[in-house]
């Protein structure tokens, strides 16, 4: 096992002693070895015998994912392509895919912060893990496998899809952990009660959820459907994958970060400024360790929060709040912020509805139109008495309350509003035309 837990208790001094080594020999080979980063660098007026303090890392420049595109396929590769033992990349929905490499030094460290992930989520060496992410050129599947090996469990690698097989795997199989996102998870719950079983009397003691946000309320809903201890965790591609950070099962209070591999920022996502520890704000990430592909102040887009306090659990390292939504998805209503996060939190308090929902956003003129769909129960639909005007009436009132917005909505029946078998889809954008 190549778990290492002095790690994550090492004092703070050490700890930013080896930051500060580690973003200098960082800076120097991106500046060494990739163009972009050479002329973002000259155009800052930063060298890297500049970086003298942590402080310094304000000095260089951010990265964002459209750097990427805009150097695709391998145009920000910091090592020679046969030094590339693997390749991971973006769906590209949006366009061209973002692609990052890894050598075989960055594919052991990987592992071994996915390995310390599963251990603080309560994984033990010789669990059996269900791993229901999904493999291939998305980094979840191949990420926890590789670090749940290397922390000893068995794995079972059975991807995202093929519902039904899941479930027959969880009752056979009997594992003790399982990984998969959070909607995901709730679907699989969802079909064993309509087989008549009872997911809370599974196996299953822990699990690991993460590649899209999601809220308190979800992972009460989530305990409470699998009898579990339902752990976030946090990665992308761009800065490593899965495991960049995960919350402990001692405290399930923010998430731990592995600083000794990724240094975190929250910046004023419209001006740039660093925001101090407990500012809401845009989470940036600088690599450390990375040879295939280190990365400069990464602005992720997700928005989040730092805390530097230690944890009940032990570990020293800095931890990041839950990911309250991506500022791409964030919807803009009669002039009010929303992430749809917020929606999750209000709509999971009515025991009427069921915890799926979709929003579409349409364009009407030169305004955008938001309609909040969501579902009843079997247990509440109509013809067990409740009653769709009534429901509505109350949910409106509450995300009036709460939220300071009237959103229109549609009550749907049971099982009709599409179920994710990876990252669910919240917003369906049908907007065709750009506003006058």
């Amino acid at each position: 096992m190549i778990y290492n837990q002095r790690m994550e208790t090492m004092t703070r001094d050490k700890l930013q002693e080896m930051q500060l080594e580690r973003l200098r020999a960082t800076v120097q080979r991106v500046y060494d070895r990739v163009a972009f980063y050479r002329q973002a660098l000259d155009a800052a007026g930063v060298s890297p015998s500049d970086i003298h303090t942590l402080d310094d890392l304000r000095r260089l420049p951010f990265t964002k994912k459209s750097d990427l595109r805009d150097h695709y396929p391998f145009g920000l590769f910091a090592c020679d392509r046969d030094e590339i033992a693997r390749i991971h990349g973006s769906s590209g929905t949006k366009g061209k895919p973002t692609i990052v490499g890894y050598t075989k030094q960055d594919l052991e460290h990987w592992a071994e912060i996915c390995a310390r992930a599963i251990c603080a989520a309560g994984g033990r060496p010789g669990d059996l893990f269900h791993n229901a992410y999904g493999y291939g050129l998305f980094t979840g599947g191949l990420g926890m496998h590789a670090g749940a090996e290397a922390m000893g469990a068995t794995v079972v690698p059975v991807s995202g899809g093929q519902t039904a097989r899941q479930i027959t795997l969880i009752q056979d199989f009997e594992p003790r952990g399982i990984a998969a996102t959070p909607s995901y998870a709730l679907n699989i719950a969802e079909e064993m009660e309509k087989k008549g079983l009872d997911p809370a009397s599974s196996s299953l003691e822990y699990g690991i959820f993460g590649a899209e946000p999601w809220t308190e309320e979800m992972r009460r809903t989530l305990e409470a459907k699998w009898n579990l201890t339902a752990i976030d965790i946090y990665g992308l591609s761009e800065v490593m994958g899965p495991g960049v950070a995960c919350e402990c099962h001692e405290a399930q209070d923010g998430l731990h970060i592995a600083e000794d591999h990724f240094l975190a920022e929250i910046i004023d996502p419209d001006t740039g400024e660093a925001l101090p520890c407990g500012s809401e704000g845009e989470l940036v990430f600088t690599s450390l360790t990375k040879e295939a592909f280190p990365i400069l102040r990464y602005r992720t887009g997700d928005i989040a929060s730092l805390n530097p306090t230690p944890c009940v659990c032990g570990r020293t390292t800095m931890r990041m709040s839950r990911i309250k939504g991506r500022i791409d998805d964030m919807l803009i209503i009669r002039g009010v912020n929303v992430f749809p996060s917020e929606l999750e939190a209000i709509l999971l308090t009515f025991e009427e509805l069921a915890p799926h929902y979709q929003v579409v956003l349409t364009r009407e003129g030169a305004l955008d139109h938001v309609e909040l769909n969501v579902e009843v129960t079997s247990a509440h639909a109509p013809h067990h008495g409740t009653h769709p005007a009534d429901l509505i009436g109350r949910l409106s009132h509450r995300l009036k309350e709460e939220l300071g917005v009237s959103i229109a909505l549609t009550v749907h029946p049971p099982n009709t509003i599409p179920r994710s078998e990876g990252k669910a889809a919240r917003i369906l954008d049908r907007r065709t035309t750009t506003p006058a």
